[in-house]
């Protein structure tokens, strides 16, 4: 017997840290985007108990086990579709992916939004991305408009169709940033500025907008990331560009693949917005 859950790669272009004492309230607001690509974990019997994975460690894996008293033999295989620390989501996608493939293989009766709330208490205890869980239960482009866990933060879903280039140039440090006071301060001030402006005008080009002016005001973009954000704002029909927040990651948006398969860029991928029902 064996259970496969998938959970897409999130990307978020802007938001404001939301900390709080209750860990299922402790996240973050901001507007970011599914990947038809994330992180696909898989659980099979087995005579002994086996973690496989293609990338990364057994960290997040074994801290959302301890919210499962499971003793029976069984194995765990991950299949992570998009580099780790790179702002892609893949921790929460992880995380996720495996609660919900532990309540389904081991009848665990727990509801979606529990299993949500495992992941997302992990995450939080590793000080991987605060906002990613709940962002990974919505569909396209995610606006998440009160922060936490899945079942007391709230989001706005909208399925667009639109193909999605991404660079990666290395990792990012996710939890030196969130948790440090100044990177916290002048993240939070800019992103309560762009979420009361998408809130008014929750398009495409809005998002892609604020997610320059976001990463801009912030000063987080590198030097190279910079370079290539430049660069797809400079081409015809690329509907914009940007920083994955956070990761030393750019991403642009089109409304056709071959624009961006044209551009020829070395190193560059190329997926479409996830919608619900994928895969």
């Amino acid at each position: 017997m064996s259970t496969s859950v998938f959970i897409p790669a999130h990307i978020t272009g802007f938001f404001s840290i939301e900390n709080n004492e209750d860990p299922l309230k402790n996240g973050s607001c901001g507007a970011g985007f599914l990947l038809d690509r994330g992180v696909k974990t898989t659980l099979s019997d087995s005579s002994e108990f086996n973690i496989n994975f293609n990338q990364g460690s057994d960290i997040v894996i074994n801290e959302v086990l301890k919210y499962f008293e499971i003793d029976d033999a069984f194995e765990i295989t991950q299949d992570i579709q998009f580099p780790i620390g790179a702002g892609f989501g893949t921790s929460a996608a992880s995380a996720l992916s495996l609660s919900l493939a532990l309540n389904e293989f081991f009848d665990c009766g727990y509801s979606d939004n529990e299993c949500g709330q495992i992941a997302h208490k992990a995450e939080v205890s590793l000080g991987g991305g605060l906002g990613d869980v709940i962002a990974q239960t919505g569909s396209g482009l995610v606006f998440r408009t009160l922060p936490g866990a899945p079942g007391v933060g709230k989001i706005k879903s909208f399925e667009e169709d639109l193909y999605v280039a991404t660079k990666f140039f290395g990792e990012i440090d996710t939890a030196s940033i969130i948790r440090d006071p100044e990177h916290k301060r002048i993240i939070s001030a800019n992103g309560h500025e762009c979420l009361e402006k998408f809130g008014k005008d929750s398009s495409v080009d809005s998002f892609l907008k604020l997610s320059l002016e976001f990463s801009q005001n912030t000063k987080l973009m590198t030097s190279e990331v910079k370079s290539l954000v430049n660069y797809f704002n400079s081409c015809d029909d690329i509907l914009g560009a940007s920083m994955a927040m956070l990761g030393n990651t750019v991403f642009a948006f089109a409304y056709n693949e071959s624009i961006l398969k044209e551009l020829n860029i070395e190193g560059m991928n190329i997926d479409k917005l996830y919608t619900k029902g994928q895969p």
